[in-house]
């Protein structure tokens, strides 16, 4: 009977964990990414704020694919505004990206009736009762090391 169960469902518990922990990694590179990309954003608006007061014929320097060049600062200044609301747009694509994650993982743990580790008291009153049954997967916090 039991293998007739398994090839109903070809995903074993170690599987489900696994694809779930993959998925809370890619998560949790998105908000890398956009906190990265936020950081960036916030060093462009410094210097369009520091630079564009100042006298249009004036030189400055801007690195561009790890060279130093020397344009005036009504060269760069379009430039690095440009690149401000480039970055702006990858954020909001990458917002979006992080949402549908979110909800994909919802999802996904709705399916398999996923848990994740809170505390020890709620996890010893849960594992004591159902310890022999299949309920679902328990996963740990992604970032948890024991």
């Amino acid at each position: 009977m039991a293998s007739k169960s398994e090839s109903k469902e070809p995903v074993n518990e170690q599987m489900v964990a696994n694809t779930y922990a993959a998925m809370r990694s890619e998560l949790n590179q998105i908000y890398s990414k956009i906190t990265e990309l936020e950081m960036e954003v916030s060093e462009h608006s410094l210097v369009i704020n520091a630079i564009q007061p100042l006298d249009q014929s004036r030189r400055c320097y801007r690195m561009i694919g790890g060279v130093l060049v020397e344009r005036t600062i009504k060269e760069v200044l379009p430039a690095v505004q440009r690149n401000k609301e480039g970055l702006e747009e990858v954020i909001t694509r990458l917002n979006e990206a992080l949402e549908k994650k979110k909800k994909e993982i919802a999802d996904f743990e709705a399916k398999y009736k996923i848990r994740i580790k809170k505390s020890d008291s709620e996890v010893k009153d849960e594992s004591s009762k159902k310890e022999g049954s299949a309920q679902g997967v328990l996963v740990g916090p992604a970032s948890s090391s024991g």
